[in-house]
């Protein structure tokens, strides 16, 4: 039976990281190492942490250096055949590790396995389902073809030389399975719901969106060969996503809520003219 090693990075989530320390414990998968780093925390999450010393195998403190620094980390430190990466304010089902060791275990092409995920607001609502794709590196620079949270194999890991520490501002966890994908490891996904993916305020994934444009051009140039390798699909792929952006430009204009706030703003230039006109005659 081979080991995993659950890598839990946390920074500030002392009200959501007890779920998924919880959700490491409970995996009906036996031969397991919890490992979570604390990246710097503030006290609260600190001392929520402290209360499964007795429960996890080792947590690690260091200075903040982000999400990318604590789990290579982690995974260095790891005792672990396989990797199962968890981020502090998700869990997953109980069932999650016995189904994805099995599939690693018996098929020795696959280096990743995910699943489909809920995923919920901070109230523990589900707002919608993911269900990635699994998909090629080349598919996977335009789709989402794993979840975050997953299982690989440490050598994966060591292949690319761990999660790229120049992506610490966000999806450093995309351009991870893309790099594995490129060293000829493929994606398996479950195709159940067996993680829970938290939609909380301020989140890290909202916050990396605001830099999107600047992290899709640093992968896509780290990967540019994929590009090159595949310039139809490339260019399908650009002009897919124009019309996709163009349909979602018209459908906003034709929105009850569009009109609304162009009768507003329609309104305030009028009243704008208006008062500089007066303030010009006087």
């Amino acid at each position: 039976m081979n080991k995993v090693s659950v890598i839990i990075p946390c920074y500030n989530h002392d009200k959501y990281v007890q779920d998924a320390i919880r959700s490491a414990i409970n995996q009906t998968y036996e031969n397991k190492e919890i490992i979570v780093i604390d990246d710097g925390s503030n006290q609260a999450t600190k001392e929520t942490l402290n209360e499964y010393i007795g429960s996890i195998d080792l947590l690690i403190t260091q200075v903040n250096k982000g999400v990318v620094s604590a789990r290579n980390n982690g995974i260095a430190k790891a005792t672990g055949k396989y990797i199962l990466t968890l981020d502090a304010d998700d869990y997953f089902h109980p069932d999650f590790l016995k189904k994805a060791v099995k599939i690693l275990d018996e098929n020795s092409g696959v280096g990743m396995v995910t699943c489909w995920a809920s995923i919920k607001n901070s109230f523990g609502k589900e707002t919608r389902i993911s269900k990635p794709t699994g998909a090629d590196p080349f598919s996977g620079l335009f789709r989402n073809n794993a979840s975050a949270s997953l299982l690989f194999r440490k050598k994966c890991w060591a292949e690319v030389n761990g999660y790229d520490r120049n992506m610490d501002k966000g999806f450093e966890d995309w351009e991870f399975t893309i790099a594995v994908g490129k060293k000829g490891w493929s994606i398996f996904v479950i195709p159940e719901i067996l993680f829970n993916y938290r939609n909380i305020p301020n989140s890290r994934n909202k916050k990396a969106r605001l830099n999107y444009p600047d992290l899709r051009r640093y992968v896509y140039k780290k990967h540019k060969d994929l590009l090159t390798q595949n310039i139809e699909g490339t260019i399908d792929n650009f002009l897919d996503e124009i019309g996709t952006q163009n349909f979602q430009i018209e459908k906003l204009r034709n929105s009850r809520n569009y009109r609304i706030w162009k009768t507003f703003k329609q309104m305030e230039n009028k009243l704008k003219n208006i008062f500089e006109n007066r303030n010009v005659r006087n």
